[in-house]
């Protein structure tokens, strides 16, 4: 078995080009997503606050300004190619370099703090959260998601009884998107986890939000009910800019996973009508 060699430093500008570029541009599907949302908005004032929108990331893109004043925090998922071998330096090292150049140099807002309770700025965006998941082959997947907290701050994990069913999910996701109400900066996007434990399944939401707002499940029901909760979300009336219309979320995205017979974990990723990500191959 032939190894490839991947030097770190290249992990770190990649990273560092990914954090500038996230927070900059739209992604190809958020953009088409913005654009289907203000055809198909039937209220006035939200058909206006979607041209607003699209005029604000038009601005942010020609002038290189952050399409939004939270710059989030670095979420990075790299999937590694298990054939791949790295030098020069410590991987996780070289990813926080990347998000610290990235951000200083990108002049980013720095959001992170280095404590929870005493909340001291580290004043370069460090450290990332990084999600690690080892794949076949040689290459490396790196996923950029950089999440501001005011949607974050509206998400929810739900620990439901199995007899909860599929009703139970469907009522703790539409729960959820009532509670964010206008604070989520909507129109949003929202990531659903259903099953394996408490943790696992709030990295199963998260995950969801860095999928295509145009692709849905594979799997029969879950893609129905992907449809399903997406047309009630959007029947709330809560609205662009949560001033009242019909495009409330522009997709509702669900990954599920193998849970315990005693168990129906729940978790509900809600980001807002940007969704930053960034995605690249090495």
């Amino acid at each position: 078995m032939i190894m490839r060699t991947i030097q770190v430093e290249q992990i770190t500008e990649t990273i560092k080009e990914m954090c500038i570029e996230a927070n900059h541009f739209l992604a190809d599907d958020m953009k088409q997503a913005l654009s289907r949302a203000k055809e198909s908005e039937e209220s006035p004032l939200g058909r206006q606050i979607l041209e607003q929108l699209q005029e604000n990331l038009q601005i942010a893109g020609n002038d290189m300004i952050p399409i939004c004043q939270d710059t989030g925090m670095a979420v990075i998922f790299m999937e590694i190619g298990q054939d791949v071998h790295f030098t020069g330096g410590i991987l996780e090292d070289a990813i926080n370099e990347g998000v610290r150049r990235g951000y200083t140099e990108g002049f980013l807002r720095k959001s992170v703090v280095g404590d929870p309770l005493e909340r001291q700025n580290t004043k370069d965006n460090t450290p990332a959260i990084i999600h690690y998941e080892i794949v076949e082959g040689d290459k490396v997947n790196i996923t950029v998601a950089p999440k501001g907290f005011g949607s974050e701050n509206m998400s929810r994990i739900f620990m439901l009884k199995p007899a909860d069913g599929i009703e139970g999910v469907k009522e703790a996701v539409l729960q959820a998107v009532r509670d964010a109400g206008p604070n989520a900066c909507p129109p949003m996007v929202v990531g659903v986890g259903i099953g394996g434990t408490f943790e696992k399944c709030a990295l199963l939401a998260k995950k969801a939000l860095t999928r295509p707002v145009n692709q849905r499940s594979e799997i029969p029901y879950v893609k129905e009910l992907e449809e399903e909760l997406l047309e009630r979300i959007n029947a709330s009336g809560i609205g662009p800019g949560g001033l009242g219309g019909t495009m409330t979320a522009f997709a509702v995205n669900i990954n599920t996973y193998p849970t315990h017979i005693a168990g129906l974990p729940v978790a509900v990723n809600i980001c807002c009508h940007v969704n930053r990500h960034s995605v690249r191959t090495i």
